[in-house]
């Protein structure tokens, strides 16, 4: 054992310390380190003040829908613009006409009658025309499969409900609202918009929340017709059709187990709004109860349903329909 004065080398000297001392050939670099104060509860990994403290720097960097929004209720903070990759998508939306404010083509591309086409259109359009290299439209599409091609979309600019409402007071005719209630299928929105469009509609109003908003695909699939009717934008849906009831317009649900049928849809020819529901679940619970009818549409019995967009365009061919018979 240490200290054994019958062990050679291993006598210890009169009056020592067990241990290290100084001189002991750096074993006390080994030592254990202290770590410092103990950090405060918010700077502590886990702890449940450090998670409020994370949860209230998110809130804080979150953008804000009360003082921070316009007068009008529409959020004050821009959208970023929106990017569509790809040759073909390109094309499709400089032949819809969805508004575009540069064409970012890669250099040293190889000819192709689609590139030609977007770079003459975007000439025509004086929308400006962008060569970069192929690292920077990686960098400014995050990586999409872009195929040498990005077209830059600007944010919608969505009017407010009360702006349709004006349009229609300037049409001379009843008004005619089609509201969305949470489609969030963006080609299904373009789809309502463009049936919209083509029965005589003022225009649609969609909620900031949970909804589908018009994005480029929206646009493609409206086939420009967004160019030609507004799209409004409410903070809540269920007030703004309640202030659309105040105003005079009866408000219209398209649902299943409608009250009624399109068969006997007296209502067609009054100031009117139509609310479509989800792809899934349909109209919400809260949207019901402000709807003054609700409205089915007859059908075989082999199928259940049909998609919204469909549904919404067989319920204003037949109001249209019926204005006509009632102008005539």
């Amino acid at each position: 054992m240490a200290g054994n004065s019958q062990r050679r080398g291993a006598v210890r000297k009169t009056g020592s310390k067990k241990g290290m001392a100084v001189g002991s050939g750096g074993q006390a670099r080994r030592a254990l380190r202290g770590k410092g104060p103990t950090p405060s509860a918010e700077e502590r990994k886990g702890h449940p003040a450090a998670r409020r403290a994370a949860s209230a720097a998110k809130r804080a960097d979150a953008p804000r829908t009360g003082p921070g929004s316009t007068a009008r209720g529409v959020q004050k903070h821009k959208d970023l613009p929106e990017t569509v990759v790809g040759r073909n998508p390109v094309v499709e939306a400089l032949r819809a006409g969805v508004p575009a404010t540069a064409l970012y083509v890669a250099t040293g591309q190889a000819p192709d009658e689609r590139v030609a086409e977007a770079v003459a259109a975007v000439a025509e359009k004086k929308i400006a025309l962008m060569e970069v290299s192929r690292q920077e439209l990686d960098r400014i599409t995050g990586g999409a499969i872009h195929q040498g091609l990005a077209l830059q979309v600007p944010p919608y600019d969505y009017a407010h409900p009360s702006d349709l409402l004006a349009r229609a007071a300037d049409s001379g005719r009843a008004p005619l609202l089609v509201a969305v209630d949470g489609v969030t299928d963006p080609r299904n929105l373009g789809a309502i918009v463009r049936s919209a469009a083509a029965f005589g509609a003022h225009g649609v109003v969609i909620p900031e929340r949970r909804s589908a908003s018009m994005t480029a695909s929206a646009w493609r699939t409206s086939a420009g017709t967004a160019a030609r009717i507004r799209v409004a934008r409410c903070t809540n849906l269920v007030r703004t059709l309640k202030e659309y009831a105040a105003e005079g317009l009866m408000i219209a649900g398209l649902d299943a187990d409608g009250t009624v049928d399109t068969d006997t849809f007296e209502l067609a020819t009054s100031p009117l709004v139509i609310v479509v529901g989800s792809e899934g679940r349909g109209l919400s619970r809260l949207t019901r109860t402000v709807c003054d009818v609700t409205v089915s549409i007859p059908m075989a019995r082999t199928v259940e349903s049909l998609n919204a967009s469909v549904a919404t365009g067989v319920v204003l061919a037949e109001v249209a329909r019926r204005r006509r018979s009632a102008s005539a």
